[in-house]
This record gives C-alpha cells, structure tokens and sequence, in this order.
C-alpha cells in the first residue's frame, strides 16, 4: 500500500515537473524565438493588442496602454506626446516600433528575462498579462522649459545631462509630432500620418535629433583640440599659439580665415585662455596640423567620437571625426580641427564631451531610463552609473574647466552667466554658406562642482539668432536646474 502511494507522489511529482519545465521553457527560454517569427501573425496581433507597460516621468505616464471596446482590447495612448515623441517612439502595428518603445520592448511587453516570475504568477493566476513599468531620468519641467526656448521653425535640440552619473535630465528637439497619429488601429490613418508628417523639413520620427541626427559641430571640437594639445606634451597652459588674420598653405591660394566676431583680429599670436574666449581658429587649426590627423582622431575617439555601439537604450548615430574621408590634406585637416568640413557630431555628444571635461576626465554613460518595476511596483532594475571611458586626465580636465570659466567670464560665451555660480562654457559657430551656421553652445555649472551639463545646436540660423538661442538659455536652465 505505501509502495503504491509512494508512486502515485512519484508520477504526480514528475508529471508536475513536466508541465513547470514546459510552461518555463515557452515563458522562458522558447519566448524569444517564437515571438520573433514572421509567421507568427498571432502574436504580432496579441502584442499590439496587449497591456503594454508604461513610460513614466516623474510618476505620472507619459505613454500607456488604455483599454478600448473592439477587439484589440489595448490602444497604446501618449500623453503631452509633442514634448516627449523623440524620447518615447511609437508602438505601432502598421509604422514599427521606434524609440524606447523598441530598445524596452521586452520589458514593456513583459517578455524580458526580468519578467520571468510576473509572467509565471500570471500563468497561474490567470490574471491579465501586463508589462513592465519603465520611469525615465527625465525632469518634466526642464524638458518642458528646454522643449519652449526651440522656436517652431528652428530643427533644434537641447540636452541637459547629469555629468557624475550619465543620467539625462531632460533632452528635446523640434519639429516634434503627435505620436498618437502612430498607434492608431486604423491602418489608412497610419499610412496617411506618416505621409503628411514625412513633408515636415527636419522631422525625425525614429527617435529625437538630439541622438539621431548629427551636425557640423564648429569651435565647440576646439575642445578636443585642446586636450589633443595638452596630452601631446607638446603645449602647456603657458604656450603661445600662431594666431594670423588668414593661415596659408604652401602651393594654394586658399587660406583659412580667423574667427570675425570676438577680439581674434586684436592679436597675431595668442595664450590658449585668449584662443578659447575668443574662438580663434587659426590658433587651433595650427595645433592640428603640428599633431597630425592620428592624434586629433585619437583625442576625438577618447571623448566618444566614431563609437557605433552606445545605446541610452536606444541606438544613438555615431558622430564622426574625420568624417568619410580618409587621410586629410593640410587645408582639409585644419577646418576639420574647426569642426567644419565633413565632421559631424550629436548635441548627445557634444553633451557627453562636455561631461567628460567636467568629471575630471571620465566620461559616463549616458542613459533616460531610471527604473524598471513590475506591476505591483517591485523594482527589478535600477540606473547604476557606469564608466565609459577616461577622456582625458584629471589634470588636463581642470586645466580645460579653468579656460572654459574665462570663456564664460570674459568671452563671447558670457550670457551663459549665471549670477553667483562659476561656468564653464565654450560656444560654436559652424558656417554652412549663405549666412547660415549651426550655433552652439555648450558648458557645465558650478565649474568647481558640476551638477549639469547644457549643450544646445541650432542649426541654420543667423549669427544675431544664433547668440540669442543658445548662451542666454543655456544660462536659464543652469539656474533653473540648480535651484531645484
């Protein structure tokens, strides 16, 4: 009589374990391989159907699964869906899915490995499935206030960023869109959207311009420049730079001229504190050439330029240094140490450059997402601030920092100012013919401990609008993030 109660617990034990090892396998291990199946039209359905995690910035959802009455029980829904389109994507059954709708897709899904035991107590409960909840590092009023400084026709970005942590305060770009256009269930609807929105110039719908589209970064790669220069060995912070009207090239007739605006016309020879406060480019252009592409290209690889592999989650456009061409001439290498010609970089980069300088040389990865939580609002991930790489040395980091404060205190960059906080700060003027520029700035505060980076591009405006769009706001959010 025991044998046979000890073989029904047997049997009753390894059917049990059968039927866990199977569920595990098709929740678990099997998921992956059948959710990405192109035939598996069902699942496809089920998944724009389904109950979608939400995208939260400060508590409240800035994109949510709502229930409907047809027979897609779940609409993906965004709120204040202009500020934060570049940020969130879209989920869309007819368009794809972009942005951090795509890199947290498991996770809002519900189907990542850190989902594993919710889809199992789903399985059993018989509850509805729901996915992962995912809160952003993003400051609602800061990327609102930075969203407002863009006026509408200008295709600009704006990134504020936390340099000790890589933790992204706030990060937009214009011309934005509705991304509720996307998750519409009306496939014609869809289509049509994304005609019309296609006809905006600017527009990026895949993700915001401030990690997808890349620009002719100006004087702000002066920067590069100069830690190049510093870690050469070559230069010191005493060192006297070349500092003509006009640098020639032996057996051309094109010269490269100084900077127009500032004070660079005052001096034929000048200190790097003078070169930066004043945007010189000769001086710079000269360090180039003396160095060589290979240094230039290797300090510029240092702060994170020609990286192909760094995600915030979401893939961010590599910026380059060269650009596509490969050796460089001297004409070709002194405007490329100017950040003009064929170099293009990220305002992300810009930011993440930025940062590096103010961290003391080490640069941290950048990232949006905060926490992931489930359901019932236990955390399965959190940020941990993780090192990239170092930039450049302690040293040369504050000798950088010191410059950048005098470009603030005594140069063209002082409407950064912000009254009783020392800044850091460089501006940019890349020319792209017919009176246009992308007009930079760039800089930290305080200088001394620096809690924020602000990097902003507008690009294809005038040198009076230029000046008015960028060191004046970046000194507003200085203020505005500092007071917080």
């Amino acid at each position: 009589m025991n044998q046979a109660i000890r073989n029904s617990w047997i049997v009753a034990i390894t059917l049990f374990a059968l039927l866990f090892g199977s569920i595990s396998y098709v929740q678990f291990f099997g998921a992956d391989a059948l959710n990405a199946n192109p035939s598996n039209t069902r699942q496809l359905l089920k998944s724009f159907c389904s109950n979608r995690g939400p995208i939260l910035v400060d508590g409240q959802p800035i994109a949510e699964s709502v229930a409907t009455d047809t027979d897609c029980k779940y609409q993906r829904k965004y709120n204040d869906p202009l500020l934060y389109a570049g940020l969130t994507g879209f989920f869309s059954k007819y368009a794809g899915q972009y942005g951090l709708e795509a890199a947290m897709n498991p996770d809002l899904a519900g189907t990542s490995n850190d989902a594993f035991f919710e889809r199992i107590s789903q399985a059993f409960t018989g509850s509805v499935p729901q996915g992962l909840s995912v809160e952003l590092t993003i400051d609602k009023n800061i990327q609102k206030m930075a969203y407002d400084m863009i006026p509408d026709g200008v295709a600009g970005s704006i990134v504020v960023m936390n340099p000790k942590t890589g933790a992204i305060i706030a990060m937009v770009s214009k011309p934005s869109y509705d991304t509720n256009l996307m998750a519409s269930h009306d496939k014609a609807a869809v289509g049509s959207a994304v005609a019309e929105l296609t006809k905006i110039p600017g527009i990026n719908l895949y993700g915001s311009s401030a990690y997808k589209q890349v620009y002719a970064p100006g004087s702000v790669f002066k920067l590069i420049d100069t830690a190049a220069a510093l870690e050469s060995g070559k230069y010191n912070k005493d060192s006297v730079l070349p500092n003509p009207a006009n640098m020639s090239f032996p057996g051309m007739t094109y010269t490269l001229p100084n900077y127009a605006y500032g004070k660079c016309y005052t001096q034929t020879e000048a200190s790097f504190t003078f070169a930066l406060e004043n945007s010189c480019n000769t001086p710079f252009a000269s360090i180039a050439l003396d160095l060589g592409q290979d240094a230039i290209t290797a300090q510029a690889n240092k702060f994170g330029f020609n990286d192909k592999s760094l995600g915030i989650p979401d893939q961010v456009v590599a910026s380059r240094f060269p650009g596509s061409q490969g050796a460089l001439d001297a004409p070709a290498l002194a405007q490329s140490a100017i950040g003009q010609l064929n170099v293009q970089a990220t305002p992300l980069q810009i930011a993440m450059m930025t940062a590096a300088i103010a961290n003391g040389g080490k640069q941290m990865k950048p990232n949006m997402v905060q926490t992931v939580r489930t359901p019932d609002l236990k955390t399965v991930s959190s940020l941990v601030p993780e090192e990239l790489r170092q930039s450049t040395t302690p040293e040369i980091a504050a000798q950088i920092t010191d410059w950048m404060v005098s470009v603030v205190d005594n140069g063209i960059a002082s409407q950064a100012a912000v009254p009783g906080v020392k800044v850091a700060g460089k501006t940019g003027t890349a020319e792209l013919g017919d009176g246009l520029n992308n007009a930079w700035f760039t800089g930290f505060a305080p200088a001394n401990d620096p809690q924020v980076v602000v990097s902003i591009v507008m690009p294809k405006v005038d040198v009076a609008t230029g000046a008015q769009l960028t060191s004046p706001n970046a000194s507003k959010l200085f203020k505005a993030v500092l007071n917080k």
